[in-house]
């Protein structure tokens, strides 16, 4: 039996889940003991806090929003569909919830509570769902009619540029974006292949935005060659960065630069995403451990090679030959190469074991030496070492075993910096583009920055921070005072919001009685007890009673994944939705952390009846339960039963 609160995962292991331990039965510190010894004028207050899935979320969605209204607690307004309204919600933060379900590594399931019970709630599938559910039924964003009558150039058609475009649009600015490439989305669309980014579902998310009018697309139009900064400044009333990076970083190792067959991914997999190269050399090898390499040799596996190869393997891999009519194809022979343990690789687990089961050879813990070439310069293998982390840098080890892999194309996926050819007054000297906290760019008024041109990082980051920035830039449009952001800085649930569409908003303070100053269990004007923390506090483990939940497995989706013999020419998506009825038993799962869901522990267990439901016609998500302050005796058990956090003791009368 565990005999502390939170001092074992409980995962599967049958343990009995305990608040307190034996002999907790006085004040543990002399200021409880002094100063609030009697809590008799104590009652429970209703604190709604921050879930750690949306505090680790970059894009900051209302993931906890979401996942109640799909499993049916949040109510959808008449008219309106669960799936709609999650969509919504969803999309409120970030427009793309088929696509982030998909290709997010999901550091929010990293961060989920339910992690200490038993395994986290699979917020991706459900968002897929979400996402999928929406395109399917023809769901189009709303947008106001009145413009502002400003312009917006977005630079880069990327997740951060298109986002913006959205956000802004939504806000009442037109915006025009370039972008460089012939079709829109970035590296969702040029970086990532298309079984795990469905190439109609991306035009399906990018198009919806389009549809919200007074968006313009310029594609094949690279700001710096075909048009001038100069311009931009002249024809528009702000300027938003979001040219991404599509430069990749080589090898640290002698002569990789200048070896013509040593590439990066990102030309490798743009190349490939293109339909450029269509088939590639007979020996890949892979330096990197990130998702990014796993793209690279996954995509490796199912282009495969030819027989007869018979052309320097980097042109293709770089855009200078475009593969025509294709002949019987071979599968090549991939390895891919990581600094780190299987199990400590960034990329994402099961990404791992599905390259691992299409025949892909993992090299762990070894750092590139050297490149091995033949008599012609030409790199014909890489020696790489056994290694250590120290820090955040590798070491050879002393004595490592040292191993050379055969290569006809070496391929380096260890990161990615800015592209800033043409518009090098924006560049810090690390080709990337300084920007503040609120993403403007220093010493450039009606400038602003956002996406990996800042900090090269997820997806999802750069979508957050498109956000972010188009509210700065709205400020600015509008000549209104920058605000400061929020500590903890997401798109929170918003109750005064939720009883506006309720029809429950509290009364004006003046059509009250002046007797009912002392109190506002009985008064409209004042929601009774409740207090909005979710800008400042996130919700741990420790503070829920995780004695509520039963282990309970995760509805996982299937993968069509193929074996290494069945790999080649495999191109269909690899991640299934799951279905309806499994997205909302999976939402089920999640614990409410930080919000009522409605559970009825309080009700059941206040000795003084004095916790009660909210009347049916006036209660709605975040108003459930209340409390008489004529009965509460103050003794915390609604506090110690409450599941989610939600109930504190304070205030009082």
């Amino acid at each position: 039996m565990a005999t502390a609160a939170h001092d074992s995962k409980l995962k599967g292991n049958g343990h009995t889940y305990r608040r307190f331990k034996d002999g907790d039965n006085e004040w543990g510190s002399m200021h409880d003991s002094i100063f609030v010894q009697d809590t008799t004028h104590k009652c429970p207050t209703y604190i709604h806090k921050t879930p750690p899935c949306q505090g680790s979320c970059p894009s900051g969605e209302d993931i906890r929003g979401w996942l109640q209204i799909v499993r049916g607690i949040e109510k959808p307004p008449v008219d309106m569909t669960m799936q709609e309204y999650a969509f919504r919600r969803s999309t409120d933060a970030n427009p793309f919830p088929s696509m982030m379900g998909r290709v997010c590594p999901a550091p929010c399931q990293t961060g989920c509570n339910r992690n200490d019970v038993d395994d986290f709630v699979g917020i991706n599938a459900v968002e897929q769902y979400i996402g999928d559910s929406a395109i399917a039924a023809g769901f189009k964003f709303d947008a106001p009619s009145e413009l502002s009558g400003k312009k917006v150039a977005i630079v880069g058609g990327g997740p951060a540029g298109m986002a913006a475009a959205y956000q802004l649009r939504r806000m009442g600015h037109a915006s025009t974006v370039f972008e460089q490439h012939p079709e829109l989305g970035g590296m969702m669309r040029y970086g990532i292949p298309g079984y795990r980014v469905p190439r109609d579902k991306l035009g399906a998310e990018m198009q919806r935005i389009i549809d919200m009018g007074d968006i313009t697309i310029k594609c094949n139009t690279t700001v710096g060659k075909d048009v001038s900064i100069e311009q931009l400044e002249s024809d528009f009333d702000a300027i938003l960065w979001t040219v991404g990076c599509w430069n990749g970083r080589g090898l640290f190792v002698d002569k990789f630069a200048e070896t013509p067959n040593c590439v990066s991914a990102v030309d490798f997999l743009e190349a490939y995403n293109k339909g450029t190269m269509k088939y590639t050399a007979p020996r890949v090898v892979c330096v990197g451990g990130g998702d990014t390499s796993i793209d690279v040799v996954s995509v490796s596996r199912r282009i495969g090679t030819l027989a007869n190869y018979a052309e320097n393997a980097e042109d293709s891999a770089t855009g200078k030959l475009a593969h025509g009519d294709v002949g019987e194809k071979v599968p090549a022979t991939v390895t891919l190469t990581t600094l780190f343990p299987l199990d400590q690789m960034t990329a994402a687990e099961h990404e791992v074991q599905d390259a691992l089961k299409e025949g892909v050879t993992i090299l762990t813990q070894v750092m590139p030496k050297e490149i091995i070439f033949g008599a012609d310069g030409r790199a014909i293998g890489l020696k790489v070492v056994e290694c250590a982390m120290k820090g955040n840098m590798p070491q050879a080890c002393e004595g490592g075993k040292e191993t050379i892999i055969e290569a006809d194309i070496i391929v380096s996926a260890i990161g990615q910096f800015g592209k800033l050819d043409g518009i090098e007054a924006l560049n810090n000297g690390r080709n990337q583009i300084n920007a503040d906290a609120l993403y403007q760019v220093p010493g450039k008024p009606g400038h602003f920055a956002a996406g990996d041109a800042v900090r090269p990082h997820l997806l999802t980051t750069a979508i957050g921070q498109a956000s972010i920035a188009s509210e700065t830039i709205n400020q600015y449009l509008r000549a209104e005072e920058l605000k400061k952001r929020p500590k903890v800085d997401k798109h929170h649930f918003d109750l005064m919001a939720k009883l506006h569409e309720a029809g429950l908003e509290p009364a004006g303070y003046e059509s009250s009685r002046a007797e009912d100053m002392r109190g506002t269990s009985d008064a409209n004007y004042a929601v009774h007890n409740y207090d909005d923390r979710s800008k400042n506090v996130i919700v741990p483990s420790k503070d829920l009673f995780l004695g509520h939940f039963n282990n309970v497995a995760r509805n996982l989706r299937t993968e069509d994944v193929p074996t290494a013999e069945e790999v080649l020419g495999h191109f269909a998506e690899r991640m299934n939705p799951l279905p309806e009825a499994d997205a909302v038993n999976e939402a089920k799962r999640c614990m409410s952390c930080g919000m009522c869901f409605e559970c009825d522990n309080c009700v059941i267990y206040c000795p003084q009846t004095a916790v009660y439901r909210v009347p049916k016609k006036q209660a709605t998500l975040g108003r459930y339960v209340a409390t008489d302050y004529s009965k509460c005796i103050g003794c915390h058990i609604c506090a110690d039963v409450c599941p989610t956090g939600y109930i504190e003791m304070g205030l009082g009368e």
